[in-house]
């Protein structure tokens, strides 16, 4: 998706003269004042002290530094700055109608009515700060060069990971931004969801685990929480549940235990149809933990347990790219955790679930999303060119020219079925990756600079 480096005016992000001069009346500070103050003099300097912070909280672009090339998407920005500059004046509105309410007809209001309405307003700010904060993370780490310039990159990967194939229908644009943090696992705050105040998300925020930049496994973390947001736009885990409910027959058999963990699953059916093996490499990296975690069954938790997670996602690759590497990639799993290991009632679990392994993969690979009106999961998301064949193909190819024609989410298969094909090594894969990510961040940011501009270049497609 292309970009804008171009500043909005500061005039469509500052109040109106006339608010202007009424924010500056409102927050100005008092004469000082002889004698001892009422309740509702305390809490018209609260609301005062409060609306200055308000005042003082400026837009992003007025305040972060960044490359051009590491900046968000321009549709990113507009929708994050909107909705903060939105609560921001409904936040000013409220303290302006309290200090009038306070000078008129909340004079005479019991001083407990005067307090309840000025906490209320003190909460809405508490729950904007929370809302600049959930922005704030991922755009600052956009001002270190090269961190910014990765998670621009991933932005321009995780827009195509969320396409459907060519002919399969339209599925709504989402806007979608990643940051940095500590931890093993990825997460994902969904368009649409509702932050804090009530309002709805305008974006998907992707948290991408710092120990997996740069290089091996960061692909599958993407794909699998794009895959969540692609799930709920298609609002494929409702129709999935009911399908996989109907099968069951009891509270404690297969399908009963799939539809309780459908929401994990679909988001690896995603990623393992876009990424083919390289999804389940970088599974396998996330969940390779202490056996007591590996074999830990639980309902409670939307991820199946981590032994029969990793055999679901090679079974989904198996249904939509037949090759003996799913099967090798299994077995490497299975000596890894022995399941002769498990405890005694997760033994037998496993030995409920494995059967139905194939016959799992086969039902998501063939549900029909109501919104797509006719094509399969399958027809949506997977694709010939993620054929281990022809990754094979692709990346002999590479080697000879550049594969910066090639679209990210089809980059990262190819480099998923080299490294586990041993044609490249991790060292590799992280300096390609590096490259692959910055030349994203180049690219996307010259194609709209080159469309705003509407001047003709001459761009070099090497990266």
């Amino acid at each position: 998706m292309a970009r804008s480096r171009t500043t909005m005016t500061t005039k469509r992000l500052l109040p109106a003269s006339g608010s202007a001069r009424a924010a500056r009346s409102s927050s100005r500070a008092s004469e000082p004042m002889t004698g001892q103050p009422t309740a509702g003099d305390f809490l018209a300097d609260e609301a005062r002290a409060l609306l200055t912070r308000v005042e003082r909280l400026k837009p992003f672009i007025l305040q972060e530094t960044m490359l051009p090339a590491a900046a968000l998407l321009p549709r990113t920005l507009v929708a994050i700055e909107d909705l903060l500059l939105c609560e921001r004046a409904k936040l000013h509105g409220l303290g302006q109608s309290y200090l009038r309410w306070l000078a008129g007809p909340g004079r005479s209001a019991p001083v407990t009515e005067q307090q309840r309405k000025f906490t209320v307003i003190r909460l809405r700010l508490n729950e904007h700060l929370a809302q600049l904060d959930l922005f704030a993370d991922a755009i600052t780490q956009r001002s270190e060069s090269e961190t910014g310039l990765w998670l621009s990159g991933l932005d321009v990967a995780a827009h195509d990971a969320l396409r459907l194939n060519d002919g399969v229908g339209e599925m709504e644009e989402v806007p979608v931004i990643c940051y940095l943090d500590r931890g093993p696992g990825a997460a994902i705050r969904r368009a649409r969801t509702r932050l804090p105040g009530g309002v709805a998300n305008p974006v998907a925020v992707i948290r991408v685990p710092r120990e997996r930049m740069v290089g091996h496994g960061i692909a599958s973390s993407l794909v699998h929480e794009v895959g969540h947001q692609g799930a709920a736009l298609l609002d494929l885990v409702p129709s999935l549940r009911a399908e996989l409910q109907r099968r069951s027959q009891s509270a404690e058999d297969a399908w009963h235990c799939w539809a309780a963990w459908i929401s994990e699953i679909i988001a690896d059916f995603w990623s393992v149809a876009k990424l083919g093996i390289g999804s389940t490499l970088g599974l396998i990296g996330v969940v390779s933990l202490p056996r007591p975690f590996v074999f830990r069954f639980t309902l409670d938790d939307p991820h199946p347990f981590p032994w029969i997670r990793v055999l679901v996602s090679a079974a989904i690759g198996d249904r939509l790219y037949p090759d003996p590497q799913w099967t090798q990639v299994a077995r490497l799993w299975q000596q890894m955790y022995p399941p002769s290991t498990a405890p005694d009632r997760v033994a037998e679990v496993i030995e409920m679930l494995e059967p139905t392994l194939a016959q799992l993969a086969d039902l998501i690979a063939t549900h029909v999303p109501a919104r797509l009106n006719g094509p399969t999961l399958q027809d949506a998301l997977a694709h010939e060119s993620r054929n281990p064949d022809a990754l094979r193909e692709l990346f002999t190819e590479s080697t000879r020219q550049s594969a910066a024609r090639v679209r990210p989410v089809h980059r990262f298969a190819m480099l998923g079925q080299a490294r586990w094909d041993r044609r490249l090594a991790a060292g590799q894969e992280s300096r390609v990756t590096d490259r692959m990510l910055t030349g994203l961040a180049a690219k996307s940011t010259m194609q709209m600079a080159m469309s705003t501009a509407r001047i003709p270049s001459a761009i070099s497609e090497r990266q």
